[in-house]
């Protein structure tokens, strides 16, 4: 069994938490660890290492690799889509990798699921993964379904059928997010599931129903591995819900018994599942009072309370979300009114991270920015050169090789240096301890796109 994880996605309604540039799936909302290293952990005692794909987008990619050396899981197989296509495009993705680069052949029972949910006990989770990959083996697409525990408004669901197929029951139909009336119908009407978004099927036989319902995504798939790749933006933007699950004959689904799961698909979600017995959930430097049914989610400052009800406070460096508990679904509308108005905040954070390490902006406005530069050791960054602004560098703790035009410079702590404008310059740390350095930039234009990369060890550099 291959054990396919999509982490892709770019997540919209945990902002200003998640953003295009760091969403969900790194966060460590839930632990001391990401939702992605958490979701690859869960798989470990039941599969290898090479048995996971992780598919991502190309944006992400060293993100992902990042997340799995803290857990020394380097043997797993991380594969890039080249632009966002939703996930039948990317499943079909992975299943030609599998095919091709592991030589898997069409009996390979492949396991899809998201990179971002909360699923626990684990071991209870992956021994109902492993009783029904004979559901699979007979042909079947077997989705995993959630029993609901209350008339959720924010989740898919799935009609089931009497008929049994082992531990699973065939699908009657999906449907649609409904109303509250709508959902606790389906609750007492007692055949109902949440669609968590998980499959487990053969190669062979979603090769089959993707040929028979979008055959434009197997046309290409049918060319091979790199082909695929090349012409992947030829796919539709389609779902494999869509595209497969809501009109194949083949669809089963299995409830997950004894199984929490928790998408996190909302700030309403986080306080369900860290609330305490006020329905308070506090994170950060919280000093609270009097509160009820109330979530504050700090970063670095004081937050005080006093006697809040029914509210959603989420704090970030750059912006500060206050909303009604129950109402987090709306989030994603002022996401998408701050991409319609081109603010940076939807999709950068204050803290941006690179392949190299990561930057914090801490102070900026007409003609300078101040940033802390933190490059991990035996990284560097790209050969450059800027048109419009000038540097100046003092190094933090840590020790900077710095290479300025064709000399190279040695700095340590408490030691600066300056770079004039059109001058190139690179910066590497070839120590074992994370090089943090101060940079102040200033001049007329200090957008990032001000870059002329001349080498890059990530592949950076224009074409």
């Amino acid at each position: 069994m291959k054990i396919i994880i999509l982490a892709g996605g770019g997540g919209t309604r945990l902002f200003p938490l998640s953003r295009a540039c760091f969403p969900k799936q790194f966060l460590n909302i839930a632990g001391e660890q990401s939702l992605l290293v958490q979701t690859v952990s869960r798989f470990l005692d039941t599969v290898e290492q090479n048995d996971i794909i992780i598919v991502t987008n190309k944006e992400y990619i060293f993100h992902v690799q990042a997340e799995l050396d803290t857990i020394n899981a380097a043997k797993v197989h991380v594969i890039t889509e080249p632009v966002g296509r939703n996930t039948a495009p990317a499943i079909a993705l992975a299943m030609v990798y599998c095919k091709e680069k592991l030589n898997c052949t069409d009996k390979e029972i492949m396991f899809v699921g998201p990179s971002d949910h909360i699923i626990k006990p684990a071991n209870t989770f992956c021994e109902l993964v492993n009783d029904n990959v004979r559901v699979a083996q007979q042909g079947y697409i077997l989705t995993l379904g959630v029993t609901p525990s209350k008339p959720e408004t924010g989740y898919g669901y799935i009609e089931a059928e009497s008929m049994k197929i082992n531990n699973a029951f065939k699908v009657n139909s999906f449907k649609e997010k409904p109303d509250a009336l709508t959902a606790a119908a389906y609750i007492e009407a007692g055949n109902y599931y949440w669609n968590s978004g998980m499959f487990m099927f053969s190669i062979k036989t979603m090769e089959e129903e993707l040929k028979k319902y979008v055959s434009e995504i197997a046309d290409i798939t049918d060319k091979g591995y790199d082909a695929t790749v090349a012409c992947f933006s030829d796919m539709p933007d389609i779902s494999i819900d869509y595209a497969v699950a809501e009109r194949t004959d083949k669809i089963a689904v299995a409830p997950m018994k004894n199984v929490y799961w928790n998408d996190i698909g909302s700030f309403d979600a986080i306080a369900e599942m860290l609330g305490d017995d006020d329905g308070n959930t506090f994170y950060g430097d919280v000093l609270a009072n009097g509160c009820h049914n109330t979530m504050i989610l700090g970063n670095k400052r004081l937050i005080t309370g006093i006697d809040l009800q029914d509210l959603m406070i989420v704090d970030t460096p750059d912006a500060l979300l206050v909303a009604k508990r129950g109402e987090s679904q709306k989030v994603k509308q002022i996401v998408s009114t701050l991409k319609e108005a081109n603010r940076k905040e939807a999709s950068e954070n204050v803290t941006m991270y690179r392949p190299w390490g990561s930057y914090t902006i801490l102070s900026e406005n007409d003609g300078y920015k101040v940033k802390k530069i933190i490059i991990n050791p035996g990284q560097k960054l790209s050969l450059q050169m800027h048109y419009h602004r000038s540097e100046h560098w003092t190094v933090i703790s840590g020790t900077g090789k710095l290479t300025l035009d064709d000399k190279q410079i040695i700095f340590r702590e408490n030691e600066s240096t300056y770079i004039p404008i059109g001058v190139r310059h690179r910066l590497a740390n070839p120590g074992k301890i994370p090089l943090a350095i101060i940079e102040v930039q200033n001049g007329k234009y200090l957008d990032e796109d001000d870059i002329v990369r001349f080498d890059d060890a990530y592949g950076r550099t224009e074409k």
